[in-house]
């Protein structure tokens, strides 16, 4: 009751401000909200190559992608910094196109001019995990927040998707309509079809770990829990795994961009923590195995075809709190197994389903073939053309 209060004040607030904002002239201008942050820079990148037009980036202090502070304007977008924040509203009330990469509470008050368009970079490639109108605790919320999940949903005047499938979850999850589906791919994924920038990145993570010249890289990356976003702990037994895989490789540990995570960093020389690394991507380059659980990296780590194992220990307590998709026991390209023992006999006698990642990638990466900012960035500049 009280968080609904204070939801309810926050919105009322933010409302009247964007509305005596919005009695500015309009601007041609491409303002992006960004919360991970990685799709808008692909994208913002190649539109800087279609449009000379103002690019603004209104930062959350979630967002640690660092942006090209000349190629775009970067306004942090904190309530910390009052100033700042009214200067984002400004340049949400007054953009010709808003790109947003996440779920943004505020947009269920932003009644943009009719001129605007705001289009949904959303953050995964693909969903594991069920979201928006088709997440299990979502029936028990309110009418009232109901009502603001649909208003910030019909902002989205087009949600870019990386395949048929998602498109599919898009309109289930949003409700969106065919039309408002924009099938550009998903812009960071291009990241993995060019040979230079891979190359370069490549180089940079022998030099910032150059432990992984002597040994193979596991990457542990989970996804967030809910009511466990802050001092989650991680729940593999890193002393097992320490005992048992050692001397072929290393741990890297890679947290929720939501979660503060705490886990026995006791073998420095098996255990690195590598949360604070900003783009996911870069690391499964030099990956040799990836463990998750209900998280969206799957869906790009299987464009590079190597194995990946899910650790689903709280599988039935997800299903009930945040859903998994149907069949998920079946679509998984790797083995689920539930205890680190599962984990070390997978690894030793390398059981890993290698042959389920190809179809998994070819269906959902379906647009994501290397030209999904060029793709996007194109049509932002038609449209006002």
């Amino acid at each position: 009751m009280v968080r609904e209060l204070l939801i309810f004040i926050y919105l009322f607030l933010f409302q009247i401000i964007f509305s005596l904002f919005k009695l500015f002239p309009l601007k041609t201008k491409t303002v992006c909200v960004a919360s991970f942050g990685d799709n808008i820079f692909y994208t913002t990148r190649a539109l800087r190559k279609e449009t000379d037009e103002d690019i603004i980036i209104l930062k959350e202090d979630s967002c640690k992608y660092p942006f090209d502070n000349s190629m775009t304007t970067i306004v942090p977008f904190t309530l910390i910094k009052p100033l700042t924040y009214l200067k984002s509203i400004f340049h949400l009330a007054t953009a010709s196109t808003i790109l947003v990469d996440n779920y943004f509470g505020f947009l269920a008050v932003t009644k943009f001019k009719k001129e605007t368009k705001c289009i949904q970079l959303w953050h995964a490639a693909g969903a594991i995990k069920k979201f928006g109108f088709q997440k299990p605790t979502t029936e028990n919320r309110s009418t009232h927040s109901h009502k603001r999940f649909a208003k910030v949903y019909s902002r989205f005047n087009y949600t870019i998707v990386g395949s048929e499938r998602m498109a599919t979850i898009f309109q289930d999850s949003f409700g969106l309509t065919d039309d408002r589906i924009l099938r550009t791919g998903i812009p960071r994924t291009d990241f993995f079809y060019s040979k230079r920038a891979v190359e370069k990145v490549h180089q940079q993570l022998i030099t910032t770990f150059p432990i992984t010249r002597e040994k193979k890289v596991i990457l542990y990356a989970p996804t967030f829990r809910d009511h466990s976003l802050s001092g989650y702990h991680i729940r593999l037994d890193i002393e097992k795994l320490y005992k048992e895989l050692a001397n072929d490789y290393v741990l890297f540990i890679k947290a929720h961009p939501a979660v503060t995570c705490e886990f026995n960093a006791k073998h420095k020389e098996f255990v690195y923590d590598v949360s604070d690394y900003y783009d996911v991507n870069h690391l499964l380059l030099c990956t040799d195995i990836l463990i998750t659980d209900y998280s969206s990296i799957p869906f790009e780590f299987a464009l590079l075809e190597k194995p990946m194992i899910f650790y689903a220990y709280d599988i039935d307590e997800y299903k009930d709190t945040s859903g998994l998709i149907d069949d998920f026991d079946n679509q998984m390209p790797g083995p689920i197994v539930r205890t680190t023992e599962d984990i070390i006999k997978v690894i030793i006698h390398q059981d890993f389903q290698i042959e389920k990642i190809k179809p998994f990638s070819e269906e959902w990466n379906q647009y994501s073939v290397g030209r999904s900012s060029i793709n996007l960035s194109q049509i932002i500049t038609e449209s006002k053309r």
